[in-house]
């Protein structure tokens, strides 16, 4: 006898839909929401008795891990765990093996699902083997850290770093289901925090000129605390923020799943950040770290260029500064940046495709910036 699934309880759980021609998928947050991960997953379509592999890494496992699988036993899955390190060092085709290595011991089959619980890292990792095992098995993504929640767990784009550079080797592999709880950050570190709101700032810079209204007016509100931390942001605003960032990332990709145009507007400040990561080598900067520093570096560039004002360009430092984000490119050797430029994935018969803003809330995707031009404006923020 086949059952139809229940619709999924979404008691204190906002749902916001990625809209994609095939398989269209809902994120959820709220508060509580990984204790109904096993319910959700059986409200997708999943049954019970399938085979899943929770990948997380010891941090999250400690505080998150027995909950997670709790829920996925509780619902009748065949659920086990594998806990790998996490740092950017570690996303390497090599720990891409071992969730392989995993996934063979416990036989998971083609309708079998991998968990992604972690950052944005577990994510990327999680979901680049779950591209490539069996050529494709379905992955849920359960973000743990700011930068994940609003970025990385939204948008299928997975993958790890070579040598040569951030993110070279992947696929587009979208979940099933992104299941935010944003009761997880109560034990992300400060400066985890300060990294996730660098995209949170990208969001409002590249399309959401309220959002970063917002932003400004609680930075304003009390200077002293900014936008530094969980409490300064406060549960109110943090919601708020989740939302409007996960309604942002998800029209940008069902609109353009696989890059082909404007979803590049979300790369705003990667580029030049991803130069400050491969450059100062993996784990010197956070991720959203060097995204600031790639956002201030772009907008620098911008006023070189003559597309945006330099009040802009202040009103964005302010909110920068404001989440406690490093605002200063390193002391790179100009020739290596420029060559490190020419390796990122968005050239196009050798032009270096940017990012810029125009003003709060708009941007340009252009390739006629000189290197002339992209060192003066380094040497501005420098």
């Amino acid at each position: 006898m086949t059952t139809t699934p229940s619709p999924p309880r979404e008691i204190g759980l906002r749902s916001i839909r990625v809209e994609l021609s095939t398989n269209p998928y809902p994120i959820l947050i709220g508060d509580g929401g990984l204790s109904q991960l096993g319910e959700q997953l059986l409200a997708q379509g999943f049954r019970a008795g399938t085979k899943v592999l929770v990948v997380t890494n010891p941090v999250v496992q400690e505080h998150y891990g027995a909950q997670a699988l709790g829920s996925l036993q509780d619902a009748g899955f065949d659920a086990g765990t594998l806990v790998i390190e996490a740092g950017e060092d570690q996303k390497t085709p090599a720990t891409v093996a071992l969730i392989h290595d995993a996934c063979f011991a416990r036989k998971l089959e083609r309708g079998s699902l991998i968990v992604a619980l972690g950052g944005g890292v577990v994510g990327d990792m999680a979901g680049f083997a779950a591209a490539t095992w069996l050529r494709g098995i379905a992955v849920v993504q359960v973000p743990t850290t700011l930068l994940a929640m609003v970025d990385a767990a939204i948008g299928g784009k997975t993958g790890v770093n070579h040598p040569g550079g951030k993110n070279l080797i992947g696929a587009f592999h979208q979940p099933r289901l992104v299941l935010i709880d944003p009761a997880t950050l109560a034990t992300l570190p400060e400066r985890e925090f300060r990294a996730g709101m660098a995209e949170v700032i990208k969001y409002g810079v590249i399309g959401d000129a309220q959002l970063f209204g917002e932003l400004k007016a609680a930075a304003t509100r009390d200077p002293s605390a900014g936008l530094a931390s969980q409490d300064a942001v406060g549960a109110g605003l943090l919601q708020s923020l989740l939302e409007r960032s996960a309604a942002a990332k998800a029209r940008v990709v069902a609109a353009d799943e696989r890059e082909g145009g404007l979803r590049a507007i979300l790369n705003y400040g990667h580029t030049l950040g991803h130069v400050v990561e491969t450059l100062c080598g993996y784990g010197t900067w956070l991720h959203g770290e060097a995204v600031a520093i790639g956002m201030v570096a772009a907008g620098e560039l911008s006023l070189v260029r003559g597309l945006w004002s330099a009040e802009d360009q202040r009103r964005q430092r302010e909110v920068i500064a404001a989440a406690g984000l490093p605002q200063r490119w390193p002391d790179l050797d100009p020739a290596a940046v420029l060559s490190c430029l020419q390796g990122d994935k968005k050239v196009r018969e050798g032009r270096v495709r940017f990012v810029l803003p125009t003003g709060i809330g708009t941007v340009e995707i252009r390739d006629d910036s000189d290197s002339a031009a992209i060192l003066a404006a380094l040497e501005r923020c420098s």
